[in-house]
């Protein structure tokens, strides 16, 4: 007799458990409708990451329960940590936001933890549209056509938003292992307007997504690209040097892999980690979904925006992987941007 108690107790709590299970899916299926979900970017309209958020809001909703109206909202500001700092500060932790923003600051708040005070692994990470193609590259009005003529250049004028961007490290970079003359205009909002700056002749190339370059610039030879920080070749056009490989050092490439390892996610999306975890697990799934959307890859083709993604699960190893790096690693990857 007790034994067949203890079978209807367990066949009991299986059932309730399976009940409660489902009674959550559906509480998640229906919590969209209706409602709005904010993409927030760090930085101002027309650069890459604007981009590439706008480009995932408009496929994003049909692959959500309850296709919830989706907007974009820039918010710069501290070489996109503003938008980061907003998830825990501000917005609402239920999973109507997530932000987007440069991702040069995970490496930067790992080397300068006192000044970023964000970690980058309490964030719950929806996934990353693509992997990085970095570049730094000459206005053809400056007469820098070559990684040579860079190196011999007495002046080069870059834009940057500010100390801790992508484009700032780039630059920084190169200032420190290679010796360049490089000087960095700081203040720039977001890439639109360093082109802007460029095309009045304020400055004499730029470091930044390649991405973000207009394509015209690469057709009309506007502009000539110097070295690139992304493993894989820029997409049209191949051979420019990479600048691990232009390294002296065993030491140096370390330092540098560890300073380019973010652009492995170059246009990640993060949430509160205070977010439901089934509203979670919903919105990663429906980001893998639009990733192999006919209708989003043919948008971003159009756009010429490169889509190599990478999942929320493998964003967020990734991350704890730089954040486990040696204090030698991050010492050598700090001096290599002093």
């Amino acid at each position: 007799m007790s034994i067949m108690r203890c079978t209807v107790t367990v066949v009991t709590l299986f059932a309730v458990c399976v009940g409660l299970n489902i009674a959550q899916s559906a509480v998640a299926q229906d919590f969209y409708k209706g409602k709005t979900l904010s993409i927030i970017v760090g930085n101002s309209a027309g650069g890459g990451l604007d981009a590439y958020a706008r480009l995932l809001a408009r496929h994003y909703a049909r692959h959500i329960a309850g296709n919830p109206t989706i907007i974009v909202q820039n918010v710069p500001g501290a070489a996109t940590l503003k938008s980061v700092q907003y998830l825990e500060a501000g917005s609402p932790k239920d999973g109507t936001v997530m932000t987007t923003f440069a991702p040069d600051i995970v490496t930067q708040s790992l080397l300068e933890p006192e000044t970023m005070k964000v970690d980058f692994t309490q964030f719950a990470w929806v996934g990353s549209i693509t992997r990085d193609f970095r570049a730094c590259y000459a206005w053809h009005a400056s007469g820098v056509k070559s990684w040579d003529d860079l190196v011999k250049h007495p002046k080069f004028n870059v834009g940057s938003g500010a100390v801790g961007s992508s484009s700032y490290i780039n630059g920084a970079i190169l200032i420190q292992l290679f010796g360049v003359k490089i000087n960095q205009v700081l203040g720039y909002p977001g890439s639109s307007e360093i082109r802007i700056a460029l095309e009045r002749g304020e400055l004499d190339g730029s470091c930044g997504s390649w991405s973000s370059v207009p394509a015209n610039w690469l057709e009309e030879r506007k502009i000539y690209p110097l070295v690139r920080f992304s493993e894989l070749d820029l997409p049209g056009a191949a051979s420019v040097p990479y600048v691990v490989d232009l390294a002296g050092s065993q030491s140096e490439k370390r330092a540098l892999n560890l300073l380019l390892a973010a652009g492995e996610v170059a246009r990640p999306y993060i949430m509160s980690r205070a977010v439901p975890a089934d509203r979670l697990a919903m919105l990663r799934a429906a980001f893998d979904a639009v990733m192999k959307d006919p209708q989003f890859l043919a948008d971003a083709d159009k756009q010429k925006l490169p889509v190599t993604p990478i999942s929320g699960a493998e964003a967020a190893k990734l991350i704890a992987g730089i954040y486990a790096s040696t204090p030698q690693e991050v010492s050598a990857a700090r001096e290599a941007i002093r």
